[in-house]
């Protein structure tokens, strides 16, 4: 093997000039670390989606249950009034309007439930239940048929922490639980898709006749 000694003068003045050029670090340096520099600008723009959407569907599901449970209060007659399918169909239409920019028509699930007190047992059961959007879940607390409360399990109230809420005689809570089907900007390269779930309880805020349930027809559909 010849050594650098055994090299002509002109090829040994090249090999030192060379190992003495460092003009090309820098840019070696930048290109190790660009990958590491991209990889956590799309993992921070990621996450800040995934908050955005997450504080999204928490206001969608505050604006379900408030709106809910306002249903009734400007109506001026003698007569305690009854909520209609079109009350009901209003609410959720707003909820499809406030997340037509995350699809939450396609890719969410708005569940919005009528928990009361049953005058003749005590106990707390659903006496009806809407949906909307497309995405298949059911709601946590049951449904308004086979686990209303009164068939199936006992239903203890919604839990909001750490206290539990529950409707009292003449009264209900209005539940909104919000489903929605995440997918990552850049597809499963930070997260596998996966569900978000906000919820929201309010009590009505005016006299309504419970009994009644729902009047009329409408677009909303029943939770199947």
């Amino acid at each position: 093997m010849m050594t650098r000694s055994a090299l002509p003068p002109r090829a040994r003045r090249l090999v030192r000039r060379l190992a003495a050029n460092r003009s090309g670090i820098a840019l070696i340096e930048f290109a190790i670390a660009l990958p590491v520099l991209i990889s956590f600008g799309m993992f921070a723009t990621e996450v800040a989606n995934l908050t955005a959407i997450d504080m999204q569907l928490s206001e969608i599901a505050l604006a379900v249950g408030d709106n809910a449970s306002r249903l009734g209060q400007a109506d001026n007659s003698s007569v305690t009034p009854t909520i209609a399918e079109t009350d009901v169909d209003s609410v959720m239409k707003g909820a499809g309007e406030a997340g037509k920019s995350i699809s939450l028509s396609t890719n969410g699930r708005v569940i919005l439930t009528s928990l009361e007190k049953d005058t003749s047992t005590g106990k707390q059961y659903i006496h009806w239940q809407r949906c909307y959007g497309s995405l298949v879940k059911t709601s946590a607390y049951g449904n308004d048929s086979t686990q209303n409360g009164l068939n199936g399990a006992t239903i203890t109230g919604v839990n909001m922490g750490q206290a539990t809420l529950t409707a009292d005689t003449g009264s209900a809570v209005m539940i909104a639980e919000v489903y929605y089907q995440y997918t990552g900007l850049f597809g499963s390269f930070f997260f596998s898709p996966f569900t978000i779930r906000q919820q929201a309880a309010f009590i009505i805020r005016d006299q309504r006749n419970l009994s009644a349930g729902l009047t009329g027809t409408g677009g909303t559909s029943k939770c199947t």
